[in-house]
């Protein structure tokens, strides 16, 4: 069997509040097409995450539709398999499953029953894709906590299916421990990790979603080969379509993997993704040490023909001025968003004795994406000795049923 992987495409993703990214979705759509046209796999799969936020705009899902269909309609025998992320609807994703299959396009949202192991064989076809004397794939969406049971039940459901040895992938969208994390800008510490085990036992290839990092659990060491061959067992993400941030600073991929027969070898090959617009951090050498400087640096990267989203680096003792990123948005207007800035500055060569404080310093861009005001509190609480935040999260309750009801009573009186 050989099938294409990807996964977080996150369309309808606005960057820094400010940017739409639909032109580089359809930059990294173009590339995708032409390696359907090459390489003329027998499956693509799409590992979670689709889009960016749970109820994506029409435009968005325009996008959506308009690509998929072309793809169908170019080639017509290669199965697609769509799964949910923890950024999609489940319900909304399964929902489109009916329509979509007129299409071989098969969308999986919503993830087995806790109590699923408890039923009768049956269930189980709703998660496997059988591509025709090829191989089976076992679609499943995100899922919170390890379900192993479930996915060994699957497992064993096609294996007791699969007399002739045909190779066996299951998708999936989570974090396993052993994952390079570089470039995610949640907490590691609070990010719930399965154990490998915890994926069951019997696949071939699992084809993961999620991390944004392309890797192959186990062999971290060899990203940069254009082809590798594992024995059977591979574990990977295949990274997401686009830099979703500005930390992302490695090469992003799209996996082909060809697999002879079940228990086999796996042959994987990274098809290096051309992003249509790079991410840079100015100045290159060194931070900034002025408020000339730093302005400066933008003006000649601008000059030089630069494109791309940018982000400074500026020496933490530096003054500037209250409407410094303003002077930037207005520097940078003449050039239609061919570049793009990040307000988030990279602070350098903060003293020693104010590292326990730094969590305090917040830029603009940071606080525009609280939209709880828990978040800012469970980020500084470190700071306020006597804090209870289950004490804090019960009051914000009490302040939100009592909004409710002045909401209510207005009501009446109107």
């Amino acid at each position: 069997m050989k099938f294409l992987h990807t996964a977080d495409l996150h369309l309808g993703q606005v960057m820094y509040q400010n940017y739409g990214r639909e032109d580089e979705h359809r930059h990294f759509f173009a590339q995708l097409d032409q390696w359907c046209a090459t390489h003329q796999p027998d499956a693509l799969l799409v590992s979670g995450d689709i889009f960016d936020i749970q109820q994506p705009g029409a435009s968005t899902k325009h996008t959506f539709n308009e690509f998929f269909v072309n793809l169908h309609n170019r080639y017509p025998t290669m199965q697609i398999v769509i799964t949910a992320g923890n950024h999609d609807s489940a319900s909304r994703i399964q929902a489109d499953n009916v329509v979509w299959q007129l299409g071989k396009v098969i969308l999986i949202g919503r993830p087995p029953a806790s109590n699923c192991t408890s039923l009768p064989d049956g269930w189980q076809e709703d998660y496997v894709v059988r591509i025709d004397g090829k191989g089976y794939i076992i679609a499943l969406p995100f899922m919170t906590g390890s379900r192993r049971e479930a996915t060994q039940s699957l497992l064993d459901y096609v294996a007791k299916e699969n007399i002739a040895g045909l190779p066996v992938v299951v998708m999936g969208h989570t974090a396993v421990v052993g994952t390079d994390y570089t470039g995610h800008n949640f907490d590691i510490g609070h990010l719930q990790a399965l154990d490998p085990n915890d994926l069951g036992n019997g696949y071939d290839y699992y084809a993961l979603g999620h991390i944004h990092r392309p890797q192959t659990l186990g062999h971290l060491d060899d990203e940069q080969e254009e082809v590798s061959f594992y024995p059977t067992g591979v574990i990977r993400y295949s990274g997401s379509a686009l830099h979703v941030s500005c930390d992302e600073k490695y090469p992003h991929t799209v996996s082909l993997v060809e697999i002879d027969q079940h228990g086999g070898e796996v042959k994987l090959s990274r098809l290096r993704i051309d992003e249509l617009r790079h991410f840079y951090e100015l100045p290159t050498t060194h931070p900034a040490q002025s408020y000339e400087e730093a302005l400066e640096t933008v003006k000649l990267f601008a000059q030089e023909g630069g494109k791309g989203y940018i982000r400074l680096r500026i020496n933490y003792d530096t003054d500037l001025p209250s409407d410094f990123n303003q002077q930037i948005y207005d520097l940078l207007e003449v050039y239609h968003d061919e570049i793009r800035y990040n307000p988030k500055i990279v602070w350098e060569n903060i003293p020693t004795q104010q590292e326990p404080t730094k969590r305090l310093v917040f830029e603009v861009a940071d606080l525009q994406q609280m939209t709880d005001p828990m978040d800012f509190i469970e980020q500084t609480i470190d700071h306020y000795n006597g804090l209870t935040l289950d004490e804090i999260r019960s009051a914000f309750v009490e302040i939100e049923e009592e909004c409710r009801k002045l909401q209510e009573e207005g009501s009446r009186k109107r």
